[in-house]
């Protein structure tokens, strides 16, 4: 697929109107997704919500939590038809934006192993694999490990 022109992408704050077009997207994107509650309760606990749009229609999002000089990306998702040209990286260096302003010296995040692409993006933005979470997330036949990976903010190396 190519690449979107950059004029026809936006980045901007997620309002809880967008709820609706997230949660499709969700839906569309995971076997187990997240509820709409979920993603209510990030906007309203103030947590970093953001919507990738594309020629104004929500096409991906992203939420991360700041804190204590650390960051944790919760949810980054692009919509099926949107996947391949380069929107991932955009939201996610977004996101790594928002940690940097809030100060965020370290910046965690939990992947499925059966998500390579994913893996494969955060790897290419520097972040390494730091341990397992056994059974962390729901599966089809069980239960699946996550692979938690971290991005060292203060090195200043991040891949573009």
């Amino acid at each position: 697929m190519a690449a979107v022109p950059k004029a026809a992408i936006q980045v901007r704050g997620m309002y809880l109107d967008d709820l609706a077009a997230v949660s499709a997207l969700e839906n569309a994107s995971y076997e187990f997704p997240w509820s709409p509650g979920i993603f209510s309760d990030c906007v309203r606990a103030g947590h970093s919500c953001w919507v990738l749009c594309v020629d104004g229609s929500v096409a991906g999002y992203g939420i991360l939590s700041t804190g204590a000089g650390e960051a944790h990306l919760l949810n980054l998702c692009i919509g099926p038809e949107h996947r391949g040209r380069g929107l991932g990286r955009h939201l996610l260096m977004r996101l790594l934006d928002v940690a940097r302003w809030n100060r965020a010296e370290r910046l965690f995040l939990e992947v499925r192993p059966s998500n390579p692409g994913a893996k494969a993006l955060y790897e290419s933005v520097g972040f390494r694999e730091i341990g397992r979470r056994p059974r962390y997330y729901p599966a089809r036949d069980g239960r699946e490990d996550a692979i938690v990976m971290a991005l060292d903010m203060a090195a200043g190396h991040i891949e573009q």
